[in-house]
């Protein structure tokens, strides 16, 4: 339990903050070069934080944890779009990786991501949760050593995420995520939870007990995380 450390702030804003002051320092001590990235609406304030900042990317390689199966880039719906409509349409990184959603062979694409994730190494790995203890899109069960891996969505997930969905595009049952493996694999691990919604996940994580159910607790098994929430745990 020891191994995560809290950090209660007042809001959204206040949390896009704390985390734009991590970075800020990982990257002035040259410790930042591989960057892990999220997406959905918790990320929004963080990414506005770091576009309206002074930080220099140009030297930072980036990969996102997840995209939709069957959805191209140029929809509004998918993680590419919100990824550069949110942040890299507005800084400049040395390379950006997105699981390809559209690849004809989607088991080929995700050895082919695990690959490149391995082979970078992730400095920080930025995470959102689910209100059912997901992260990324490992949905309950998922086994502790998952690579990147095609997920099938849960109807509470699918219920969640569906109000996102623009022009009365379908949202897709499957998607291609980083598995735990590949998360729990980044030197460090920062969360971002707001909201009653996400208190059941983080109750977890503070029980100290790995639980396949909710895969946020696989963080117990981490060494250096940092969760950011504006709830009261105490």
């Amino acid at each position: 339990m020891e191994k995560c450390k809290f950090i209660q702030v007042n809001s959204p804003e206040q949390g896009a903050d704390q985390f734009y002051h991590l970075i800020k320092e990982e990257l002035e001590n040259d410790r930042l070069h591989v960057l892990g990235l999220a997406t959905g609406s918790t990320m929004i304030p963080v990414y506005k934080k770091l576009t309206e900042s002074a930080l220099d990317f140009s030297n930072v390689t980036t990969f996102n944890l997840d995209e939709y199966v069957g959805l191209p880039a140029s929809s509004p719906n998918s993680y590419a779009y919100f990824m550069k409509d949110n942040l890299f349409n507005k800084k400049t990184f040395k390379e950006t990786n997105i699981p390809d959603g559209m690849a004809s062979d989607l088991d080929t694409e995700c050895a082919r991501y695990e690959a490149a994730l391995q082979n970078a190494k992730l400095d920080i790995q930025l995470l959102g949760v689910g209100e059912n203890g997901h992260i990324a899109f490992n949905e309950p069960g998922t086994p502790a050593d998952s690579a990147t891996h095609v997920a099938t969505l849960t109807e509470s997930t699918l219920g969640v995420n569906s109000q996102y969905f623009e022009n009365d595009e379908k949202i897709p049952e499957t998607a291609l995520t980083m598995g735990i493996a590949s998360i729990l694999s980044a030197k460090k691990l920062v969360l971002l939870a707001f909201g009653e919604k996400k208190r059941p996940a983080l109750m977890k994580v503070l029980e100290g007990k790995v639980d396949k159910d909710w895969t946020i607790t696989y963080l117990l098994q981490h060494d250096d995380v940092t969760i950011i929430t504006d709830l009261d745990l105490k």
